[in-house]
């Protein structure tokens, strides 16, 4: 039986940290520089470092109804810098643990109060002395499994569909390589009693090769073709292979970088193809919905007016692939 999946793209809203306050502004912004779907940053609202429980909530609200006003569907939120900067879920002890899940469960209650059921992010950093034992590395790697299964059943209750992990470059960041990856998905979705746990995919982040890695775990179409199916939230940037550096989709950077666009579709194609003869689809159903979003990171010395430009452009270039109003396949 065919079955259809629907690619559409979007921006991530981490142009806007430390630039515009205002909801209004955000959403004006979004449709402005020619996109019609927002990924949240966790890093505009940060349930920890944004004023209080109120300011918080109401603050999504007011997200809702000025998305509502321009035209703006609210994807998901995920996370910025921010969570990016701790240990989190990895730390060895419980207490920085708990207080990484209490995080990732106050912000389900932004992602509904904005209208979305979804969430996202990387929220874990395996220390390095963790890592110079291999016993202790791959048991700090099933207990983020653990906690990953109790947090979709959190989750779950608040109203949110699905929870996304991120795939990262380096070994403290998992899952960093292609192997790991499945074996991530397979355990926290086996027998799950929660929603879904599914993996996110950046075009830029297979940059292990500083920490040894090589062949298909350095490829970003094979990252595609592997998981497209079982990825709601693609990020795209462009950057060159060794890096991840978030640069625009303009002539200059087009130029410099590597990513290229029309290989990224075919492989996810591939993907929905291929799905029922792979491992996870024991655990998980292919998804019916694919957002490639732009997850455009300026410099803080970048004027405004040049960066939203160079979004303006970015999305003038990706329309080229897919349309405004999204690319329907037939699988």
């Amino acid at each position: 039986m065919s079955r259809n999946v629907k690619f559409e793209l979007g921006i991530n809203g981490a142009f806007l940290t430390r630039r515009w306050e205002r909801p209004g502004s955000w959403m004006r912004l979004t449709r402005e520089i020619g996109f019609r779907n927002h990924e949240f940053c966790g890093d505009v609202i940060d349930p920890f470092f944004s004023g209080d429980r109120d300011f918080q909530l109401e603050t999504a609200r007011q997200v809702k109804s000025e998305a509502e006003r321009y035209g703006v569907t609210i994807t998901d939120i995920y996370t910025g810098v921010a969570t990016h900067r701790f240990h989190g879920l990895s730390h060895s002890h419980p207490s920085p643990r708990q207080r990484m899940k209490q995080w990732i469960l106050d912000c389900c209650d932004l992602a509904v109060a904005m209208g979305a059921d979804r969430i996202g992010g990387h929220w874990d950093a395996i220390s390095v002395e963790v890592m110079e034992d291999e016993r202790a590395y791959q048991s700090a790697i099933g207990r983020v499994q653990s906690i990953f299964r109790e947090l979709a059943r959190g989750a779950a209750a608040k109203g949110i569909g699905a929870i996304y992990n991120e795939q990262m470059y380096i070994p403290s960041e998992i899952p960093w390589t292609l192997q790991q990856a499945e074996e991530f998905l397979l355990a926290v979705n086996r027998d799950r009693e929660g929603c879904p746990v599914l993996l996110t995919i950046d075009v830029g982040h297979q940059a292990g090769m500083y920490y040894g890695l090589g062949g298909p775990d350095l490829d970003y179409i094979e990252w595609c073709r592997r998981f497209g199916a079982v990825s709601e939230i693609i990020h795209l940037q462009q950057t060159t292979r060794d890096a991840s550096h978030h640069w625009p989709f303009t002539e200059e950077y087009n130029q410099r970088g590597e990513i290229e666009i029309a290989p990224i579709l075919d492989a996810l194609e591939q993907s929905h193809h291929e799905f029922a003869n792979s491992p996870l689809a024991e655990v998980l159903d292919p998804v019916d919905h694919t957002y490639l979003i732009a997850e455009i990171i300026p410099g803080s010395t970048k004027t405004e007016e040049k960066l939203l430009d160079e979004l303006r452009v970015s999305s003038e270039y990706l329309h080229q692939f897919v349309p405004e109003d999204g690319l329907t396949l037939t699988i």
